[in-house]
């Protein structure tokens, strides 16, 4: 089914795992996370990234991801990563998009307030959901989802004061934050700051976004999703994770791309069925259409409770 971000990142945020956005460029990609979501029964983010349009243009892109998501048994959120421009984020709920990131991370802080504010006021009128993106996560080199190679990332860490703020003028609907993360695969172990994770996510009231997951230890992914994190991008895991299997599988040059399409799906599927097991939103995909209409923070604590006991049961 296809749904917003509020209704697979609340429950999340509140029960302390994270959904995973799995960027989905074309067709193989996506049947990979469409199926690794059905079989673990896990709320799934797929989409793709301003960057990644020269790979799959958005309107084709379009094409597949929405109705595939409305045909699925699970919570799907067809999502514009990074959006760069307004023409293309607009572009993107037009086609259908569910929710849309407008990444207007290296303007100043007042211009990002404002741009995003007014994406999120028409984001809202069509029932999506919007991210925005405070402080800058950097690329590592090669990195297919960026291009801003920064000499000192930690000078664009998000800055916990102005966090709050941020939310409360923008009206987003979840928060991308900058903690030692980065795009792409990491040359070196990161260090993530997991006290700064912990502050944003006391002093902010929506779901918090680590960017960059690819190269992260389990370790790193747990701690991160203790301290606050509710929503985990992933793209090259995945990527590379396809290609490996093509080439592990076929030694020669006599076969042909429906020999490889098989292989990809797989291996897409077998990597997205890791981190949503590691991400532990495996067996959640129902809780979120479970809080449809409920304001009331005991009962949804009961109704989470009763489904995390069914689930532990089987």
């Amino acid at each position: 089914m296809l749904v917003n971000m509020n209704e697979v990142l609340r429950p999340a945020k509140k029960n302390k795992y994270a959904v995973g956005l799995f960027n989905a460029v074309n067709l193989e990609l996506a049947r990979g996370i469409i199926n690794a979501a059905e079989c673990s029964r896990s709320p799934v983010i797929m989409g793709t990234a301003e960057v990644l349009l020269p790979y799959g243009p958005l309107e084709e892109v379009s094409y597949y991801l929405i109705p595939m998501a409305k045909k699925a048994s699970v919570p799907v959120v067809v999502h514009l990563d990074h959006g760069l421009t307004y023409e293309t984020c607009i572009k993107a709920l037009d086609l259908g998009f569910s929710s849309v990131m407008y990444d207007c991370s290296t303007d100043s802080y007042e211009e990002n307030v404002r741009k995003v504010k007014e994406m999120a006021d028409i984001a809202h009128s069509r029932g999506a959901t919007i991210e925005g993106e405070l402080g800058h996560v950097g690329d590592n080199e090669g990195s297919a989802e960026g291009n801003s190679h920064l000499d000192d990332p930690s000078k664009y860490f998000t800055d916990p004061k102005l966090a709050k703020d941020f939310v409360e003028k923008t009206g987003v609907d979840a928060l991308a934050i900058a903690v030692g993360n980065a795009h792409g695969a990491y040359k070196l172990p990161p260090k993530l700051d997991f006290e700064r994770i912990r502050t944003i996510a006391n002093t902010v009231d929506v779901p918090l976004v680590l960017h960059g997951g690819s190269g992260l230890t389990d370790d790193d992914f747990k701690k991160a999703i203790q301290e606050g994190i509710s929503k985990v991008n992933i793209f090259t895991d995945i990527n590379v994770a396809a290609v490996e299997a093509e080439f592990k599988k076929f030694h020669s040059m006599d076969k042909g791309l429906i020999d490889l399409i098989p292989a990809a799906v797989e291996a897409v599927k077998l990597e997205t069925l890791n981190k949503m097991k590691l991400f532990s939103s495996d067996g959640k995909a129902d809780l979120g259409k479970t809080f449809a209409g409920i304001d009331n923070i005991d009962l949804i604590t009961k109704i989470v409770a009763e489904e995390v006991a069914k689930h532990l049961k089987k």
